[in-house]
């Protein structure tokens, strides 16, 4: 039996937005799979919000599966991200948001290929990223993920307000 969960856990909170995410850590050759942004000048992880109902681990596995066409499995959590910044979103720009997020390493088959390399309607693109490459990721530790994963939990709280 299927289950069906609730809305994105991104909800309205005083002047600001409170957003619940996971991100993947899909890591390939040396290079970690990212999403680039049309918003701006930067990349960030595969990923979306939590949904009502589902833990962590079944959203990271959905999301990397809505974006990248192929069904993934989480090898373990790697980081936990808390971070206040200002929305770049039009419909809630220079909103404040704080973001609590769930990171996992995913198992990445040898022979592992996106479907596709277009996402959101094509408005967004999936790239392979270097921890050399030039540009700014979100989240910023994600070269250190690629280059040094940690044995354990990493936490990591940020203020980009």
């Amino acid at each position: 039996m299927e289950t069906t969960f609730g809305p994105d856990m991104c909800v309205p909170c005083g002047d600001g937005i409170l957003n619940i995410r996971v991100g993947a850590i899909i890591i390939k050759d040396g290079r970690a799979l990212m999403v680039k942004s049309i918003m701006g000048d930067y990349c960030y992880s595969v990923g979306g919000r939590i949904r009502f109902g589902e833990t962590a681990e079944q959203a990271v596995v959905r999301e990397v599966c809505e974006e990248t066409g192929i069904h993934m499995t989480v090898d373990r959590l790697g980081y936990v991200n808390e971070v206040y910044f200002l929305n770049d979103n039009p419909k809630d720009f220079g909103k404040p948001v704080y973001e609590f997020a769930f990171y996992f390493y995913m198992n990445t088959p040898e022979d592992f290929r996106p479907k596709t390399d277009h996402i959101a309607d094509g408005v967004e693109k999936l790239v392979w990223i270097a921890p050399d490459d030039p540009g700014t990721l979100y989240p910023d530790f994600m070269r250190e993920a690629i280059l040094d994963p940690k044995p354990g939990v990493v936490h990591v709280v940020r203020d980009d307000r």
